[in-house]
């Protein structure tokens, strides 16, 4: 139980550096927090009105979801690295792969959480969808390959970013569970299904446009809400 716990405080840690706040404040002195949708995020440090602190952004928030997942494995392997370095037993090694991916779903979950309630900004943080790509990423990289080329197809079709967000995100836990087999323990798929509800639950606003019709398309003058 020890090492669950210490996976979780360390990738919400991770997870709740706010790179964006951090960025706009140290090269604009704004509060990215008073722009647009008020989140953390990349989407709103661009709307912030630089593109080149939004490239940043985005890279930084999904490297710290892929730095917290490779920190879990890291720290199961040196906790338990007596018992998975030459271990012949089929079913202890099987353990062995579902430990990792369960820590790695639940590093990732808690990644996740921290960006959107970062401690350091009064719990008020972004949507988690850089950061659920990097740690869902170090997951199960094929996977995210799949529902990136969902997103980009959305995208290109409907023009909104948060419907590509969303309908990729609900898609990722489907094609871990196929094209990796150690995410088919109930524990590690429903704890990938967690993460990425959470991205989902983070979106309600942008659904609730969608449904009304009135969410801003990308390009569109007004700009995205995502």
């Amino acid at each position: 139980m020890l090492i669950y716990i210490i996976v979780a405080v360390v990738s919400y840690l991770l997870g709740s550096i706010p790179f964006g706040y951090i960025l706009v404040k140290l090269f604009r002195g704004e509060d990215v927090r008073a722009t647009g949708s008020g989140n953390i995020g990349a989407t709103n440090v661009l709307r912030s009105g630089s593109k080149g602190l939004g490239i940043a952004t985005l890279i930084l928030d999904a490297s710290k979801g892929y730095i917290a997942v490779i920190a879990a494995y890291w720290i199961v392997a040196h906790f338990f690295r007596h018992g998975t370095v030459l271990v012949a037993d089929a079913d202890a090694v099987q353990q062995s792969i579902e430990r990792a991916y369960l820590v790695g779903a639940l590093a990732a979950m808690f990644a996740i959480i921290g960006h959107m309630f970062p401690l350091w900004l009064g719990f008020r943080g972004g949507k988690g969808v850089a950061t659920g790509v990097g740690s869902f990423l170090a997951i199960a990289p094929k996977a995210v390959g799949i529902v990136l080329l969902i997103f980009v197809a959305i995208v290109a079709i409907s023009r909104y970013i948060s419907l590509g967000s969303i309908v990729a995100t609900a898609a990722f836990p489907v094609f871990a569970w196929l094209l990796y087999r150690g995410t088919n323990n109930p524990f590690v798929f429903a704890v990938i299904c967690a993460g990425s509800l959470l991205i989902i639950a983070k979106h309600h606003q942008n659904i609730r446009r969608l449904l009304a019709g009135t969410e801003n398309r990308f390009g569109s003058k007004k700009g995205a809400s995502a």
